[in-house]
């Protein structure tokens, strides 16, 4: 046999030091593959412990169906989202109020102008004007920000305010941010 490897002119025992280095690396493998299978078999047998193949069939069919049952309420959950947002855009989310003196004779800011509009800025402003013997309610029709009717000076202001309602406290969380940011540059 060291003819051949003479006649090719390789060592021998250069082909048994890679010999040797190869059947280490397989054993290394082996012994990996080994502590990888008693893992697994140490799983398997936790996840089977105490149940035959009726116990975890049954516990599958129950897992199955509460997804069941989970897929269920998550549809109704979206419906019920989406009648929300449906029911949203009609609904009077936005607001502004204007307190004031309607006679010079009456105090305490008890007349008031109360605007009440939706997303599209569309809805209707109450007037309360108080004297000291009567209280009179007026109602006036706001469309897309405007009214048909002439508006008092504090139901203009009523209505500025629902108009802008919201955008007030993100302004200020703006100028919060940026005061926070100028701080941390500072620093």
């Amino acid at each position: 046999m060291s003819m051949i490897f003479d006649n090719i002119g390789i060592d021998p025992g250069i082909i048994i030091i890679v010999l040797l280095i190869i059947v280490l690396i397989l054993i290394g493998s082996a012994v990996s593959m080994s502590m990888r299978m008693s893992r697994l078999e140490r799983k398997y047998k936790m996840f089977m412990k105490g149940s035959d193949a009726q116990t975890l069939e049954k516990r599958f069919v129950r897992k199955f169906a509460q997804i069941d049952r989970l897929y269920e309420a998550k549809e109704d959950h979206e419906r019920s989202i989406n009648s929300i947002i449906k029911n949203f855009r009609i609904i009077f989310s936005k607001y502004g109020v204007e307190k004031y003196d309607a006679f010079d004779d009456v105090g305490g800011k008890l007349s008031f102008a109360l605007a009440l509009l939706d997303k599209e800025n569309t809805g209707l402003i109450l007037n309360a004007v108080h004297s000291r013997d009567n209280c009179f309610l007026y109602l006036k029709e706001i469309v897309k920000g405007e009214s048909y009717v002439m508006l008092s000076q504090e139901e203009v202001e009523a209505l500025r305010k629902a108009v802008n309602f919201g955008l007030e406290l993100e302004n200020t969380d703006d100028e919060l941010k940026e005061k926070n940011d100028k701080t941390d540059r500072k620093e």
